[in-house]
């Protein structure tokens, strides 16, 4: 039996794509008829969608999906949180790590929620300071904590493949909120996720 992947995409989104992909293939001097680049415009097309699904997603539906009820008010921390996302500016990869916490007030939300709502906005045309800001107010707003924390460290490929040229250059963004703008439950939020526990 051979392989099929089952992929769903918006056919006339695919459509539009593939000819404006087409079009910029033969304006850089490509012929996208060779057979290396036949089916480019399509993969393009569809790997464009994948890439920007943020915008058909809700941040807030996805934590209130996994909401519960405790009476806990110790920090929650989830690190490393991997974050693959396109600056709008060139439109090319930023790669790096998201940290968030938050203290709550009442409720929480299943772990995998706040990695889910760090792709929600990841997945979209982006800059590093917009994305550590949407994140803090998409658990701010749904969770009602005593304070949110977030903090992104990137490496962006428009700075590292053109333009300045710098390789080993790295961009942190930082966002706090509530009790976090406290230096005591910020010094303790940065000192979990620079340690290594394991």
């Amino acid at each position: 039996m051979a392989y099929k992947k089952i992929e769903q995409y918006d056919e006339d989104v695919t459509s539009g794509l593939m000819k404006n992909y087409k079009d910029v293939l033969g304006l850089i001097g490509e012929e996208s008829d060779r057979e290396g680049l036949q089916k480019t415009p399509e993969r393009l097309a569809k790997a464009m969608q994948y890439l920007t699904q943020g915008y058909n997603l809700d941040a807030r539906a996805i934590i209130n999906s996994a909401k519960f009820h405790e009476p806990v008010s110790e920090m929650i921390v989830v690190k490393d949180i991997e974050i693959y996302s396109m600056c709008e500016h060139h439109m090319l990869p930023f790669i790096g790590k998201a940290h968030v916490a938050y203290i709550p007030n009442g409720w929480i939300t299943g772990l995998s929620k706040i990695a889910r709502v760090v792709d929600v906005y990841a997945r979209r045309l982006q800059v590093q300071e917009r994305l550590t800001v949407e994140i803090m107010n998409a658990i701010k707003e749904t969770l009602n904590p005593l304070g949110v924390a977030v903090v992104i460290e990137a490496k962006h490929l428009c700075m590292m493949m053109r333009g300045v040229q710098k390789q080993n250059s790295s961009t942190t963004t930082s966002a706090f909120d509530g009790e976090f703008q406290k230096n005591s439950s910020r010094s303790e939020f940065l000192k979990l996720i620079t340690a290594d526990l394991h």
